[in-house]
């Protein structure tokens, strides 16, 4: 049995974490195989807007081999992690604000300075998906020297070319309005109904909506306000580190000539843009998971180029 082979079976221990922002409590997740101090990397892992961390990246689903990403990741030899934002998950839910973007890249910084404490200061591989790219961004702007490789899936820049946002939008009044709002299980299965429906299987949809609702009935609004009126909240030309952008074939909120633009704009050399085909919106959910895996596994264990010119 070849290595690779051996690392798909080997037994996956999990452990929780908590940091401290300035007396917020943040919860982290903590998914590895054997000795982390000789993992190939760690990964962070960025949740969106309408659910947390685990039920993104460790969602358990029977029938389903390498349901969750954080073991699939872990047995190929990876130290992963995830972090509940502010107001999400088992995180600090209790303060009178609304979670904007900037203040989830702030969740990333502390979620990153914990690790880093923990396990030595190594950058890290991190990923981020749908408003969970632009906090990953937004971190990486301004901590380089903290992020390996970005990792970019279902994200926007300017917005220009959504319809998910273009509908979005005539909610903004309400959105603005409040600092929570209520999400159900029904809401989560619109979340895979509004693209192309088909693209997620009904027992792994059905899952997703249970994991995220056994953790939150309402989630903040910011990310949907910042989304609407305010992008763009990232500057692609301060990105700095190595990036890859992952945009899903019938994703409603990553308009495809919005991220180009985006792409082109990207300083490092060390860039890559990705159609993910049969994909929409929740990649890791998506009947072709194993292809996603595929892809971001390919590019966080890409060689540091030994020739830049």
């Amino acid at each position: 049995m070849n290595e690779m082979m051996k690392s798909s079976t080997a037994a996956v221990g999990g452990k929780e974490h908590w940091t401290d922002k300035g007396g917020v409590k943040l919860f982290l997740w903590n998914k590895c195989v054997g000795d982390p101090a000789k993992a190939a990397g760690g990964i962070l892992f960025v949740h969106g807007s309408s659910m947390a961390s685990t039920p993104t990246f460790d969602l358990q689903v029977p029938g389903r081999p390498d349901s969750s990403a954080m073991d699939w990741f872990a047995r190929r030899g990876y130290d992963c992690w995830c972090v509940d934002m502010e107001g999400y998950g088992r995180s600090t839910k209790d303060r009178d604000n609304n979670a904007p973007i900037a203040q989830g890249a702030d969740d990333c910084l502390a979620a990153a300075t914990y690790i880093q404490k923990l396990r030595g200061k190594r950058p890290l591989l991190t990923y981020g998906i749908s408003s969970g790219a632009l906090r990953a961004a937004m971190f990486a702007e301004r901590n380089p020297q903290m992020v390996a490789r970005l990792a970019l899936d279902a994200t926007v820049w300017t917005g220009a070319g959504s319809p998910t946002l273009e509908q979005r939008r005539k909610k903004l009044p309400e959105f603005q309005s409040k600092n929570r709002r209520p999400i159900d299980k029904a809401f989560i299965h619109s979340i895979f109904e509004r693209d192309h429906p088909g693209t997620a299987e009904k027992k792994v949809i059905d899952a997703f909506a249970d994991a995220v609702t056994a953790l939150d009935d309402s989630v903040p609004t910011g990310t949907y306000v910042d989304m609407c009126s305010r992008l763009p909240v990232v500057n692609p030309e301060k990105i700095a580190v190595p990036t890859l952008v992952m945009r899903g074939q019938w994703d409603g909120i990553a308009a495809f000539d919005d991220l180009i633009e985006f792409f082109k704009r990207l300083p490092n050399p060390d860039k890559q843009f990705t159609v993910m085909p049969g994909i929409s919106h929740a990649s890791f959910q998506q009947k072709n998971y194993l292809l996603v895996y595929h892809i971001l596994l390919s590019f966080f264990s890409q060689p540091e180029p030994v020739y830049r010119g």
